[in-house]
């Protein structure tokens, strides 16, 4: 018989992440003095040693930080380059085939897409600085210390988990990159004899080391405006791509301010565009109307998928880089457009289109100190190894954060220049009364605010622990009325939304539904911690 995983219990302070040697390396800055900002970072850097399918030194971070008296948000997103337009990038569809390829589940203008892989989906890696700027508000040990062990794991190397390997082998098995130059060093660093590295076997990247010890030594400052910025530089040049040394160099984070929907009397909170995470405030604020506890589970169920599907629309419509386009997050919020949204909804699976509101492949980690600071952070390169464009002798791949642009010329995520792309990593936070209740996430591109709309629900209106709620079975939506679910769903839950129109299938493979983690304050001191069942992590504590 399967026996139910139990939370971890811990006085002093908790990490959770997808890889246990990155938790490790967290915990330990937390016993040896550190701050919940500081385990953070240590356990970001590992991860991209530990879980490079997943991110990496050439990826973005988005963060949220409880810093014992209110929260601050960190979107440490990268920009695209000066020289990417539309006509740039319809030119490249019509030289060469590109796979249409569209990460919102939308149409693509005029038959192309932005390519998945190579140069033009590259966008500035946000990350390194993201890092920097964290710790610079918050750290309290030496930026350098927190590299340690990241640093000695891709020098000497370590065994390969067996989710990591997994995921590896997946996104080995799907690469179709041409045999230009650009991908030439991706498949010299990230493949053994031109396959993914086995369950337990060892793997070093002596390059990346030396590229996380000058970010270490500089404050990051290498990367944008030294030897690595210049590398990169010279070899976008060589080799067709668009990124400069200008592009590096004006790059910067931005503190900004969370937005947050009320349910069930506590305040769930996600970062502003040009992040997703509008999209599962918008679900939520559609359900905090609905008293699910007086309806059947199959009800229950099917306004959680309608809403999902109302929230995604709205997102998908209207979330752009905000510096670049209006955003109405205020009137998408708003309770009164939240009633109109919620009266759309029928006993029958829709197929919901965007609102016309008033205007006015990633990791995630959490952390929480002893003294009460609490860190949500989440980092990714997006799709299993990003742009697959390797900097030779640096040991690190590129992001493809672009791919998250429209071309449609009259969208507002439209592809341009200096732009931040719609963005599908957010990292979450529950507060009650003005008082945090703490850090939680799922990853997994388009099932994260679903993937956040499951947790909270489950933690609020089931009345479960955080790691029971994220043991549940999960279900995901992508387009149109079609419906995908563990095979752990009740058989009669499934045959009960089908009766309602939707299309469902039973997966096979987990890996679609994300993978979570979540810690929450205890009322008399100290934390519970969860952690995702469907990879290696783990929480550890003390």
């Amino acid at each position: 018989m399967a026996y139910p995983r139990m939370p971890l219990f811990a006085p002093h302070g908790a990490v959770a992440t997808s890889h246990p040697l990155a938790a490790a390396t967290g915990l330990a800055v937390l016993r040896r003095g550190g701050n919940a900002v500081d385990a953070a970072l240590a356990t970001a850097v590992a991860l991209t040693v530990l879980q490079p399918p997943s991110n990496d030194i050439g990826g973005d971070l988005f963060a949220i930080v409880w810093d014992g008296e209110r929260l601050h948000g960190l979107n440490a997103s990268g920009r695209s380059p000066a020289g990417l337009t539309r006509e740039v990038v319809l030119a490249a569809s019509q030289r060469r085939e590109v796979a249409p390829v569209d990460a919102l589940g939308g149409a693509q203008s005029q038959g192309a897409a932005m390519p998945a892989r190579g140069w033009l989906p590259v966008t500035v890696p946000g990350a390194p600085a993201g890092w920097r700027d964290l710790h610079d508000r918050f750290g309290s040990l030496p930026f350098a210390d927190l590299f340690t062990d990241a640093v000695g794991y891709a020098e000497h190397g370590h065994p390969v988990s067996a989710g990591v390997a997994a995921a590896w082998a997946r996104a080995l098995a799907g690469a179709d990159d041409p045999p230009a130059e650009e991908f030439a060093e991706f498949r010299r660093v990230f493949t053994v004899d031109g396959r993914a590295p086995r369950p337990g076997e060892w793997w070093r990247n002596p390059d990346a080391a030396e590229t996380l010890r000058r970010i270490a030594a500089t404050g990051a400052a290498d990367f944008y405006r030294g030897r690595t910025a210049a590398a990169l530089d010279a070899h976008a040049a060589r080799t067709g791509g668009l990124l400069t040394g200008d592009d590096l160099t004006r790059h910067g984070s931005t503190w900004v301010d969370p937005l947050a929907a009320t349910y069930r009397g506590h305040q769930v909170w996600e970062l502003p565009p040009n992040g997703q995470g509008l999209a599962a405030l918008l679900a939520l604020n559609v359900l905090d109307g609905v008293d699910l506890a007086a309806l059947d589970p199959v009800s229950r169920l099917h306004w959680q998928v309608e809403a999902v599907k109302l929230g995604f629309a709205d997102a998908h419509a209207h979330v752009a880089d905000p510096e670049r386009a209006a955003v109405p997050t205020a009137a998408l919020l708003d309770p009164g457009y939240a009633a109109a949204r919620r009266a759309l909804v029928t006993d029958r699976a829709g197929t919901p289109s965007a609102g016309d509101p008033e205007r006015g492949g990633t990791v995630y980690l959490c952390t929480a100190d002893s003294a009460g600071m609490m860190v949500s952070l989440i980092q990714s390169t997006y799709l299993a190894f990003g742009s697959r464009v390797v900097l030779p002798g640096h040991g690190f791949a590129l992001q493809n954060r672009g791919l998250g642009f429209r071309l449609d010329p009259a969208h507002p995520n439209a592809v341009g220049p200096a732009k931040r792309p719609f963005h599908t990593i957010i990292p979450g936070f529950l507060t009650r009364d003005g008082a945090p209740v703490g850090p939680f996430g799922v990853m997994g591109g388009h099932m994260q605010p679903q993937g956040h709309v499951q947790l909270v629900s489950a933690l609020l209106d089931a009345g479960r622990d955080p790691q029971a709620a994220l043991d549940a079975p999960r279900w995901y939506w992508h387009a149109g009325r079609s419906l995908l679910v563990e095979p752990g769903l009740d058989g009669e839950l499934v045959a009960g939304l089908r009766a309602r129109g939707h299309e469902v299938t039973v997966a096979a493979e987990p890996a679609v539904f994300g993978y979570g983690q979540a810690i929450l304050r205890l009322p008399g001191g100290g934390y519970a911690v969860g952690s995702e069942p469907r990879v290696d992590g783990g929480g550890y504590g003390w």
